[in-house]
């Protein structure tokens, strides 16, 4: 029985050459010898049914791209990232540098406040302890002098105290007590009855200078009347366990 396809298509005829060059071509891109000549393919038993014959495309069957090597993916090497760890740790230096500065800023800021606040008290309780200290200091009775004296160097303290001391005994206490001399001191006040002329110079928590103006009334043997002296005096001060004691007078 004859192939039904050599019915309808002769061995030579167009379209039968053209399956003919179509096998040549995929033969030759395979490396295979090109399939049997039609002849020798008629023995074939052909499936039934419609035969599809691909034309090949003009320039003929390009060979398909080879694969890539994996080398080709690699390319120029990535530029690793910075590691996320050593960006935390920058950050934590930084984080801890800022913090040690605000606190060692509060710190300071909290001394030099606490230093004004002590100097602020310094200078209340300093001129408070000169109102007192300058009356008996300055004041004595040739009637009752080593009374007097004693007072005075209970609000005394250092090098003051001792030199204070000396003077009384050495000189105060007999030309008092030759010439019936009183001494009477009173920190001056406006005729209107303000506060008291006194003010402070300059103040730490533990020293403060104080001016004074003292009214001093003094009677003896050698006047006639009573008289009146008026002084200037600074007073010097310093915090002791004991509170403020003076520890230096100077006549201006």
């Amino acid at each position: 029985m004859a192939n039904p396809t050599s019915r309808t298509r002769g061995t030579g005829s167009p379209a039968r050459r053209t399956m003919t060059a179509a096998a040549r071509a995929a033969a030759k891109r395979t490396g295979r010898p090109a399939s049997p000549e039609p002849s020798a393919r008629q023995e074939e038993p052909t499936p039934s049914g419609r035969t599809l014959l691909v034309e090949p495309p003009a320039k003929g069957w390009e060979d398909p791209p080879e694969p890539e090597s994996p080398e080709s993916f690699e390319g120029e090497p990535e530029v690793a990232a910075p590691p996320r760890k050593a960006g935390r740790s920058v950050l934590t230096a930084v984080l801890g540098v800022v913090l040690v500065a605000a606190l060692v800023a509060a710190t300071v800021l909290g001394w030099q406040y606490r230093q004004g606040r002590q100097a602020e008290q310094a200078r209340d309780q300093a001129l408070a302890a000169a109102r007192k200290a300058a009356p008996v200091v300055l004041s004595y009775d040739y009637r009752h002098l080593d009374r007097d004296f004693a007072r005075a160097r209970i609000l005394l303290t250092g090098h003051f105290r001792d030199q204070y001391g000396k003077t009384t005994k050495a000189v105060v206490a007999p030309t008092a007590t030759k010439y019936h001399g009183v001494v009477k001191a009173t920190v001056a006040t406006p005729a209107d009855g303000g506060a008291p002329a006194v003010s402070v110079v300059s103040a730490t928590p533990d020293r403060a200078v104080v001016l004074l103006f003292v009214n001093q009334v003094t009677e003896s043997t050698q006047v006639a009347k009573p008289r009146l002296d008026l002084n200037r005096v600074r007073m010097t001060l310093t915090r002791t366990s004991a509170g403020w004691k003076v520890s230096g007078v100077d006549a201006l």
